[in-house]
């Protein structure tokens, strides 16, 4: 199973091209394969798997991707920007604007050189039953109940859940113990029932928030796309940064920018980092045996 390895920012990726849909459609990778390949230890490691499948139509190609623990995910903003560098490597994309369907829907990825990408990450959306979180109206202004206490946040949906715990607001340092303690804690809070990501933001001035994010299904991670834009839709919303900023993640640095009403354009890098081969023999250790017959596989 031949396989390329991806990162944006620090968020790292799997990357599998099968455009023919070997390995089935979309949504229908195993979570075993892909919790094997994502693990640090004993498998390639990464934080998700990106399966990239042909797409008919308007968009040329279709991100299918994964959680490290193997759950599908709606959208991933620094995944999508290495698919398209991946495909432009390969010889089967060229350097214009390209549009990718994700199951949020298309996205336009826009080249800017140098190995950099704008994203279109689409409209933000704040009402609760379409992030979804418990309750109706707007989600700006939510809490949510823990350990007797009530956290102030902002619930933000990007095609995917967030919750946005400003540090100020709630009284924490932007330390392991707040992201660590209650990121997982709150991926699973009741108040959101499909789980949800949450990101810890200071805000450091009115153009750059820092920020931290525990992704659901993963964990920490370097960073989160889709929880960069989420973290600025609720700052913007409440009119503590402008609409064109940066924000900066343990990975890097990269620029968010909120056209009035409408949609958020997502700019940062994506990289290589190796080509690989998965053998009989790995998957054969971890029971994977079914798989074997893409051994070999140009994917």
């Amino acid at each position: 199973m031949r396989l390329r390895k991806y990162h944006g920012a620090g968020n790292d990726f799997v990357m599998l091209a099968d455009l023919e849909a070997r390995m089935g459609p979309p949504g229908s990778l195993a979570p075993d394969l892909v919790s094997a390949l994502c693990d640090r230890h004993t498998g390639i490691g990464a934080d998700g798997v990106i399966r990239i499948l042909a797409e008919p139509g308007d968009a040329e190609r279709r991100m299918d991707y994964y959680n490290a623990d193997g759950s599908p995910a709606e959208m991933c903003g620094n995944g999508i920007r290495c698919l398209v560098l991946h495909e432009q490597r390969a010889g089967r994309l060229d350097d214009s604007d390209h549009i990718v369907m994700t199951v949020a829907g298309p996205v336009i990825v826009r080249g800017q050189g140098a190995g950099r990408f704008t994203v279109d990450m689409g409209t933000p959306v704040l009402r609760r039953e379409d992030i979804p979180m418990t309750g109706s109206g707007s989600s700006l202004r939510v809490e949510v109940a823990l350990d007797g206490d009530s956290l102030r946040g902002s619930a933000v949906s990007m095609g995917n859940p967030h919750l946005v715990l400003f540090t100020d607001e709630i009284g924490r340092a932007l330390d392991d113990d707040l992201v660590l303690g209650l990121g997982p804690r709150l991926e699973v809070h009741p108040d959101f029932p499909a789980r949800t990501n949450v990101e810890f933001v200071e805000v450091v001035n009115a153009t750059t928030l820092r920020l931290r994010v525990w992704e659901r299904g993963i964990g920490e991670t370097l960073a989160c796309g889709s929880g960069i834009c989420a973290a600025m839709a609720a700052a913007a919303s409440l009119q503590r940064t402008g609409p064109h900023i940066r924000v900066e993640v343990p990975g890097g640095s990269l620029e968010v920018e909120w056209e009035p009403g409408g949609h958020i354009w997502l700019t940062g890098p994506a990289e290589e980092v190796f080509e690989g081969e998965i053998d009989s023999h790995w998957l054969e250790a971890r029971g994977l045996e079914r798989h074997a017959g893409l051994v070999g596989e140009a994917i």
